[in-house]
């Protein structure tokens, strides 16, 4: 009798283990993102050490690095291959509350509230270490749909990016322009950001559209006007 009752009891005590287990990974895959946002440009002698920076801490757990390339050193000879016109738009926005007359390369944005020169020896990883983790609600891809949680909109309204980038690192061979004859590496390229819509606080799902071409996935919800980056995730 008091064999055969003891084995369910252990039984019961190995699920509840596995259960507990399975919950502690679940909260460390959903860790706060820190975003680690760099512009940069190919047309731009100073950006090859921010670059080497960046993809330094492009895989630390925790850690959403992605590369912007602007445009607007297109004009000293080499039209930066990755370049969009919205990447610069988007780092136009941020530098009135970082407190900056205008853009600059290369320039490194952490969770939207904090910037440095990105060329720096170690200056992306103290903002990475200085920088408070996200506030906001909680967020998830999956099953062809974005999941945003109920929380605190800070002004009412945040804006819900989804960016497509190629991760890893890809070199690219720059035939003229300030780093002629260079091979440049990248990090975690950004090819496209597209606003999804808006969150407001209340609970929201949206479609995600399929990612082509390879590229990885992620979203973020940020307070408008180059505000600050309110939660992430990625694929």
């Amino acid at each position: 009798m008091t064999g055969r009752n003891a084995r369910p009891g252990r039984l019961w005590l190995a699920g509840a283990a596995f259960v507990a287990l399975a919950a502690t990974a679940g909260a460390a895959s959903a860790q706060p993102l820190t975003v680690v946002e760099l512009f940069t440009s190919q047309g731009c002698s100073s950006c090859p050490p921010a670059n080497a920076n960046l993809i330094k801490v492009k895989d630390r757990p925790g850690v959403l690095a992605l590369s912007f390339n602007v445009t607007y050193w297109d004009y000293l000879g080499w039209k930066d291959i990755f370049g969009r016109q919205e990447f610069t738009e988007r780092q136009v926005t941020y530098e009135p509350s970082l407190g900056h007359d205008g853009p600059f390369t290369p320039q490194v944005v952490v969770n939207g509230s904090a910037d440095a020169v990105g060329a720096r020896p170690g200056e992306i990883e103290r903002l990475i270490s200085a920088s408070p983790h996200a506030q906001g609600p909680a967020l998830s891809l999956g099953q062809g749909k974005v999941s945003i949680g109920s929380g605190k909109a800070p002004g009412g309204q945040a804006d819900i990016w989804l960016v497509r980038y190629a991760k890893g690192v890809v070199e690219v061979p720059v035939a003229r322009g300030e780093n002629t004859g260079r091979t440049l590496p990248h990090g975690n390229v950004v090819h496209s950001l597209q606003r999804l819509g808006g969150w407001s606080g209340q609970a929201t799902t949206l479609p995600l559209p399929a990612a082509t071409g390879g590229l990885s996935t992620a979203v973020l919800v940020q307070s408008p006007g180059g505000g600050p980056i309110l939660a992430a995730a990625a694929d």
